[in-house]
């Protein structure tokens, strides 16, 4: 075929889409402003602590599997992959929740709770599990042409769910709020808040209790590494250290990118770069979508990140812990209706290495801390600071440990790290939320509608935030590439 693709970045959807194409028999270059591939989904290792820089939860591996299946390959080619036992823990101010590694486990809990709330949660769970076929199998792979792609007769038979909400159907059963937040916090990965998020979105609970919790040993980089390492079995070549300045374009049609100030000759131009600045690599008679647009788009949270070694083992927690010990309800509204820095955060903490010996030194832990905060926001040394005095304050005494003594090493991430690092729109972190008018073919297009051969991927396109759907846009943009050739 030997139709050139310059490929912008080379996150989850990028390295998806060229490996697709590279099958397909295009000739495929990648291009990433940093040094090493990965995108979002980097790594960074310090003084034989290993973290992820960005994602950490390996959820939906049937996405993973299928993914590799579609080369002949298997994930066990590239890595292994550890089911969580648990697979995460909730500290609430009075009490701790378990998940387990079952339903049955699940189960018990929810009734150590909330008498008789076992019966209603296996049936809710039973129905987010056809929302998850009727999802993965059905709505996520359309690429978001027309709204006629969510008609099908299984989803017809769901269109209310389309015009509730999963906070909504939660509360109709569930009366305990820890157990209420516990079943709403699988969709705050899609961006959005709980009362935002349409119902139908509860295949994030099935994703949740229903697949369970992985880790990849190494860590998520391992999933990049393999994809990267696949890419190059087929024939993909990598240019690191190479930020793309513009997309050229001439009478209407991409013709390739500079680099450098080089000039480089392509047939498409597929860019999974923040879809926005994106746009801005393109003469403005040629952008889809104007500042007021983006500026009106509700968007997934940034974070305020902390990769921090400790040196010696932590007690009292998991691989992963969410700390719900404060207003569930408040922070969301910091973070998306009055968008400030939050009076009270939650936050998440991961700590790999107990389940994962390599991650860190003997003796010794790996901790990533994020609070989840809006985008856009003033970030200063001096806040970093205050929420990491903050939240280390919580952590020691929910945990009943003294642990600020033990600190090696911290290093933080936070807005400004993400637009430089990512070029990423008001340094937001998962891209744009999955709303109820942010869905399917209401998102910013994988197929320029201004510029012929020019295609985006990523959590700002079809189908929307997190690693699994960032696969799956890969598919769907290449899919479009081919039948545009």
């Amino acid at each position: 075929m030997d139709k050139k693709v310059s490929v912008i970045g080379s996150g989850f959807s990028s390295l998806s889409a060229s490996c697709y194409l590279a099958k397909m028999g295009f000739e495929v270059s990648v291009y990433e402003k940093n040094h090493t591939v990965g995108g979002r989904a980097r790594q960074l290792m310090k003084e034989g602590f290993t973290f992820d820089i960005g994602p950490s939860w390996y959820w939906m591996p049937d996405i993973f599997d299928k993914f590799f299946a579609d080369f002949g390959k298997k994930t066990s080619d590239y890595y292994a992959l550890d089911k969580l036992s648990p697979a995460y823990r909730i500290f609430f101010s009075d009490d701790i929740i378990t998940i387990g590694d079952s339903m049955d486990k699940i189960c018990t809990e929810f009734e150590r709770i909330e008498e008789g709330s076992s019966k209603h949660l296996r049936k809710f769970i039973a129905d987010a599990q056809e929302n998850y076929d009727i999802a993965i199998n059905k709505v996520v792979l359309r690429p978001g042409l027309s709204p006629f792609e969510l008609v099908t007769k299984e989803t017809v038979l769901k269109v209310d769910q389309f015009f509730k909400s999963i906070s909504g159907q939660v509360r109709k059963k569930f009366k305990n709020p820890k157990l209420i937040s516990t079943l709403e916090f699988p969709v705050l990965f899609l961006g959005a808040k709980p009362s935002k998020t349409p119902s139908f979105y509860s295949f994030m609970n099935f994703a949740d209790f229903g697949l369970g919790t992985w880790h990849p040993r190494g860590g998520m980089y391992e999933v990049i590494k393999a994809m990267h390492s696949l890419a190059l079995e087929l024939g993909v070549i990598f240019h690191t250290d190479s930020a793309v300045e513009k997309i050229r374009v001439t009478k209407g049609k991409a013709i390739g990118i500079i680099v450098d100030g080089k000039s480089i000759d392509s047939d498409f131009v597929l860019t999974g770069a923040d879809y926005h600045h994106s746009e801005t690599l393109l003469d403005k008679q040629y952008r889809q979508y104007s500042e007021a647009f983006w500026s009106k788009k509700t968007f997934a949270p940034s974070s305020l990140l902390f990769y921090v070694g400790f040196d010696k083992k932590l007690e009292n927690v998991e691989h992963h812990n969410l700390f719900f010990d404060t207003d569930f309800e408040l922070h969301a509204e910091e973070i998306y209706d009055k968008p400030q820095w939050p009076s009270d955060p939650l936050f998440y903490v991961n700590f790999p290495s107990i389940t994962d010996a390599t991650m860190a030194p003997d003796g010794c832990e790996t901790g990533f801390f994020l609070i989840p905060i809006a985008p856009g926001l003033e970030d200063t040394p001096e806040l970093r600071k205050q929420y990491f005095d903050l939240l280390l304050a919580r952590f020691q005494e929910r945990t009943g440990q003294e642990v600020e003594n033990n600190i090696i090493f911290k290093e933080s991430f936070c807005v400004n790290d993400f637009v430089e690092e990512y070029n990423s729109y008001k340094g937001n972190a998962y891209g744009m939320a999955n709303t109820l008018l942010q869905t399917a073919f209401l998102r910013p297009k994988l197929q320029s509608k201004k510029v012929k051969n020019l295609f985006f991927t990523g959590q700002l396109t079809v189908p929307g935030p997190g690693v699994p759907p960032a696969l799956i846009s890969g598919k769907l943009v290449s899919e479009l590439i081919a039948k545009a050739n």
